[in-house]
């Protein structure tokens, strides 16, 4: 306790004798210069790594040194259950210098939302969607509300980054920091990523370049290599030494964690082990979609087990529920899609359980790390496949993990509908904008260029269109924004992210959560029969214009479905490339069962026509096959720049496609010479065009650009032209 650090006094106070810590871990002592410079940081950790003390102890610290007044910092999180999961933390550390912190989402009521505005908090936890609702609503001075805002904190930064929830956040802040007058302070919280420098970089948005950013780690060396100098001492007792158990991040042996891979067969199977295992413990089940963890927890309440569920369309009642077995239960199962994933804390989590595969490694390791918090415990995940495809894919996903092997995260590409979304909330937050100083709410950000240049033809369409009108020299909105997003008070223009149309589910007066329309109007002979919330439910009555439907308890046989919106999802290239590895032999470095290892021996089996070490396998048989092993989208590209020799109308898959069966090899070979020099853009479905929001607001041809650009995988479409080809005859292919 010799080395006094940077902090207020009364914060080391409290962080010594109320909390009891002896020291700051190394991340949090890591962070404290370049935070307190007003540096702009993204701080890298493991799950519960201490990534929000990190970030916020140096900002309160600020905030009562220097006499900080109103709402100056604010913490984003891309789920509310993230953030009413902070609240009561952050209550209790902003309390402490005499602060106030206050919650601002989609589930706040209106009468709160009113007590907030009359007596501002000086910390605010929000959702991008809630800031920019508070920039363009007419019941909030934001010019008053938000004018003193000096820092925001974006935790599970990596998560808005991958889509366009992140292009809308960055966008918003840039209005932001023009309606404060001051550049704001910019802080990413992740977990592990593959390429942090250039996360940073995309955060700092148009600050990139022109203000000091650093990606802070827990392992000392700091990134880039200047650093900055550090703030002096306030005063304070509060050890900087590194902690015992301090998470290590060099890349030698194999990565740390208990990972078993079963293959159970069907998602009853899973069920079964998952009630036979672990009994007595608490345990997070983690499906990939609202139709798998709805079948799971009707299976594993059959099976007795205690079992709680989350997903997007249950309620926010149910989903407390679950959020609310994670401290206070203990025999139990918890089903979820990725909405327990993110950071929220746990508690005393004893196992982590995967049903086939996550889309990422990534994502693997924020689910894993959800367990091993309790001293001399293991971060812990058992995989279940409940099909071959989703063992190869567990396979291949564990193959790159023990590789030391993360995506990078890489925003999407050509934003434009975001363009143009920004440009009508622009008008709805200011009434009246100047036709030439527009592209000044967002200088040199990506998607508007250089001067707002890539978003002049944009703006052209939304005049010619309506969507924004023009007198004076001036733009405001026209009755075709109104007309197309202006229910209920402009609420649809500030959400970023498209989902179908849903059904509210009753049980008398209270809400379930929201089913696909499809399943109250398919033809069905029979009682009409829900599952939702892990239980079966019998349809009394629909009220079509109100979109809602009233249920009364059944015992079984319900049914559940929901449409996927957004892009059309697929595997990576490089998890294709190591599901192609381990069909030729690789082991994950992880424990087999006997059921995994006789499964994946009959996938090798079943395969080996299909993949060969030195290049790609067009296998001749029922139909021609040309098996790549590229993923989705890389298929999607060779689909299209092969126009002359693929089968044009086939499904695409993650593992090959199916070329024309007329075509000799000679043609083939000139073909594929050919292609490697003018590869080209898919071209999207114009069905597809409905799950990018916005499109109404874009001109036809640019926002198939945008889709295509979003479809396509030029690098990996390349490698596969670039390899060699392997041609094999058979009866039939695999």
């Amino acid at each position: 306790m010799s080395e006094p650090v940077p902090l207020h006094p009364t914060l080391v106070h409290h962080i010594v004798n109320t909390l009891g810590w002896s020291s700051l871990r190394p991340l949090q002592r890591q962070a404290l210069p370049p935070l307190l410079a007003g540096e702009d940081v993204l701080l890298l950790a493991q799950t519960a790594g201490g990534k929000t003390e990190a970030a916020v102890f140096p900002l309160l610290s600020m905030m009562a040194g220097e006499g900080w007044r109103g709402v100056s910092v604010l913490y984003v999180c891309p789920i509310k259950a993230l953030l009413n999961n902070l609240l009561p933390r952050l209550e209790r550390y902003a309390g402490w210098l005499g602060r106030r912190v206050a919650l601002w989402h989609g589930d706040v009521t209106s009468a709160r939302r009113a007590a907030v505005l009359r007596d501002p908090p000086d910390v605010l936890l929000t959702t991008p969607e809630s800031l920019e609702s508070m920039l363009v609503s007419t019941k909030v001075d934001h010019t008053v509300f938000l004018a003193g805002v000096r820092a925001v904190v974006v935790d599970e930064v990596h998560s808005f980054a991958g889509d366009d929830r992140g292009w809308h956040l960055l966008c918003v802040l840039e209005r932001l920091a023009r309606v404060s007058g001051r550049p704001i302070q910019r802080i990413g919280l992740s977990a592990t990523v593959g390429n942090p420098a250039e996360l940073l970089a995309w955060l700092q948005g148009s600050g990139r370049g022109s203000r000091a950013a650093r990606v802070v780690t827990p392992d000392e060396r700091p990134f880039p290599s200047e650093r900055a100098s550090p703030a002096p001492p306030v005063s304070g007792s509060l050890e900087t030494g590194r902690p015992a158990g301090a998470v290590e991040t060099g890349h030698a042996g194999p990565p740390a964690g208990d990972v078993e891979l079963d293959h159970v067969g069907s998602l009853a199977n899973a069920a079964k082990v998952i009630a036979a295992l672990h009994r007595g413990e608490k345990r997070l089940v983690f499906c990939d979609s609202r139709r798998v963890v709805e079948e799971l927890g009707a299976l594993l309440r059959a099976l007795g087990v205690t079992t709680f569920l989350s997903h997007a369309s249950l309620s926010a009642e149910e989903r407390r529920r679950a959020e609310h077995a994670f401290t206070e239960a203990r025999n139990c199962v918890i089903v979820s899609t990725s909405t327990l994933e993110l950071g929220l804390d746990v508690g005393d989590l004893d196992r982590v359980i995967q049903i086939n595969a996550p889309a990422t490694v990534s994502s693997f390791l924020q689910r894993m790390g959800r367990t091993g918090r309790r001293p001399g415990s293991t971060r812990n995940c058992l995989f279940l496949a409940a099909d071959d495809e989703g063992l190869l894919s567990a396979a291949g996903l564990l193959h790159l993990w023990g590789r030391h092997w993360v995506e990078p995260v890489t925003p999407p590409p050509e934003p434009r509908h975001i363009v143009a979304q920004q440009l009508l909330a622009l008008c709805l937050q200011e009434r009246r904008i100047g036709d030439h100083t527009w592209p000044e709410w967002w200088p040199g950000l990506e998607p508007f260029g250089p001067s707002g240049a890539a978003a002049v033809p944009i703006l052209r369409h939304l005049l010619d269109a309506g969507f924004i009108e023009t007198d004076g020299g001036m733009l405001f909105i026209g009755p075709a924004a109104e007309n197309a997003f202006g229910h209920r008070n402009f609420m649809e223009l500030t959400s970023v992210f498209t989902s179908s149309p849903q059904f509210t589910v009753l049980h008398g007066r209270a809400e379930i959560g929201r089913v696909d329309p499809s399943l109250l109007s398919d033809r069905r002979e029979g009682p009409r029969l829900l599952l939702l919330a892990g239980r079966s439910w019998h349809v009394t009555w629909t009220d079509w214009k109100r979109r809602r439907c009233h249920v009364e308890a059944a015992e079984r046989g319900g049914r559940a479905r929901w449409q996927s919106g957004g892009s059309p999802r697929g595997s990576s290239f490089q998890l294709m490339r190591a599901v192609r590895q381990v069909l030729l032999g690789a082991d994950p470095p992880v424990r087999l069962t006997r059921r995994a290892v006789e499964a994946l021996a009959d996938a090798r089996e079943h395969h080996v026509d299909a993949v060969h070490p030195g290049g790609t396998v067009i296998v001749r048989g029922d139909d021609v096959r040309w098996w790549t092993w590229a993923g989705y989208r890389a298929n999607m590209t060779l689909r299209s720049t092969l126009s002359s020799v693929a089968d044009p109308v086939q499904e695409v898959t993650d593992t090959w496609l199916r070329l024309r069966p007329d075509v000799p090899k000679e043609t083939w070979a000139r073909a594929v010479r050919d292609a490697a020099e003018r590869l080209s853009l898919p071209e999207p479905d114009p069905g597809a065009l409905t799950g990018l929001k916005f499109t109404a607001a874009l001109p036809a041809r640019l926002a198939e650009r945008t889709l295509a650009a979003r479809l396509a995988d030029i690098d990996g479409a390349a490698a596969v032209l670039g390899e060699s080809q392997r041609f094999v005859v058979r009866a039939s292919a695999p």
